[in-house]
């Protein structure tokens, strides 16, 4: 079981990427949703993963490369899940 962490700004955007990411990780692992405009310490953990952009995807401790510049793709997803 993976651990994923999607951080969010709560736009129509991110949730289409909350909703991926559901989607892949399925019941076989645990999702948790960061709301960056909510929760000041989802803030802090965001930028200690180096999350730049939202929405953005850390499994298992590891901010995925997608992310880094673009939004999670599901191909992405699937490989870090594996």
């Amino acid at each position: 079981m993976a651990k994923v962490e999607i951080f969010t700004a709560g736009c129509p955007v991110c949730d289409q990427g909350v909703q991926l990411v559901r989607e892949v990780a399925g019941e076989g692992h645990e999702v948790i949703v960061h709301y960056l405009r909510q929760d000041e310490r989802a803030a802090e953990r965001a930028s200690s993963y180096g999350v730049r952009t939202v929405p953005a995807v850390v499994v298992n401790g590891s901010l995925l490369g997608c992310c880094q510049n673009t939004g999670p793709r599901r191909e992405d997803l699937r490989a870090a899940l594996t």
